[in-house]
């Protein structure tokens, strides 16, 4: 049986859910995984309004649609950042921002990050996707010389500051995934084996798997998901491009998305670089059934023509395995 095919409605917060809802219905998407920004999913009235779960039940089955996960990105990227800064205030709210003061912006994320499972339990969903943030990220290029004990010191703290959040999603039931990305404490395959042993393995930490941060990186995302395999818990379908061509770098030239000078940018599924059929093929082999949730990213192209494109790109190339060797009809009786 096909995998449901869902939009992550994080890059549509602009928009009211039941507006979107009808949209992505229409565009041939099977559920909707919903941001914990907008309209689309609020934590504290989840908690605070019993009705508040139903209703949001209701408006999804009114077009059909399910909900397998909720999105928590903005506000974990708060949880474990070295640097707190007008960026981060930018993405959270102000009761999160408070004073700024940077271990209360840490603190004040970690305590929502744990609301948000509870709330993802209300509403009878098992996956919350994120971020995690880093106390390292900064030192990636290791110039001036690293100290190497404070890579490792950072990935403790990561585990000191996630343990006690992941203690609350055992609790409730609910599995976090990280989406493995730069600037988090996992970007690549090095790194996620790093992150994944600090935490002990605990089955409660998995990972949102997403090959478009691979990919321009130059990492394998077959490779990693055969790495990972019991691991990956939830599957976004988001792209990347490659434009190489002696002026450019993989890394971002500060300059923004959609700028034709940068060296990758994200495109819409099937317009990049993205190996889509190995790594469906891949998810399967592995045992991978759950979702395919679209993240529509496309600074080129109108998401009103690029999400119904990446939903039937999707549908067309997640064909069910074979239950039966290709050449079994040529053995004799």
């Amino acid at each position: 049986m096909a995998r449901p095919v869902t939009l992550f409605t994080g890059q549509w917060a602009d928009l009211p859910l039941e507006k979107l809802a009808a949209m992505a219905k229409g565009w041939g998407y099977d559920g909707l995984e919903l941001a914990c920004w907008g309209d689309h999913f609020e934590v504290d009235k989840a908690l605070a309004d019993d009705g508040y779960v139903r209703r949001k039940r209701d408006l999804l089955a009114r077009h059909g649609l399910q909900c397998f996960a909720i999105s928590t990105h903005l506000v974990g990227q708060c949880v474990a950042d070295r640097l707190i800064d007008e960026r981060h205030r930018g993405i959270i709210s102000p009761q999160i921002w408070g004073d700024g003061d940077p271990e209360g912006v840490r603190r004040r994320a970690a305590e929502e990050v744990k609301n948000t499972a509870r709330a993802a339990a209300a509403f009878g969903v098992k996956q919350v996707n994120g971020f995690t943030g880093s106390p390292i990220w900064h030192l990636i290029y290791s110039f001036p010389p690293n100290n190497w004990d404070a890579i490792e010191a950072g990935y403790r703290e990561f585990a000191d500051r996630w343990n006690p959040i992941i203690d609350v999603f055992d609790q409730v039931g609910v599995h976090f995934g990280l989406e493995v990305h730069p600037t988090e404490i996992a970007y690549d395959i090095v790194t996620t084996e790093k992150a994944l042993a600090a935490i002990g393995r605990r089955p409660g930490f998995g990972i949102n798997f997403d090959p478009s941060h691979l990919y321009h990186q130059f990492v394998d995302p077959v490779l990693f998901i055969e790495t990972f395999a019991d691991r990956i818990y939830h599957v976004h379908v988001k792209e990347s491009v490659r434009r190489l061509n002696g002026r450019t770098s993989i890394l971002g030239s500060h300059l923004d998305f959609g700028d034709a000078r940068r060296g990758w940018d994200f495109v819409s599924p099937g317009h990049g670089g993205v190996p889509w059929e190995q790594v469906f093929r891949a998810l399967t082999r592995t045992g991978y059934s759950g979702p395919l949730s679209v993240e529509w990213e496309d600074s080129g192209m109108a998401r009103e023509f690029g999400a119904p494109e990446a939903c039937a790109f999707v549908k067309k190339l997640d064909f069910p395995p074979s239950g039966r060797a290709f050449d079994a009809a040529f053995k004799q009786a």
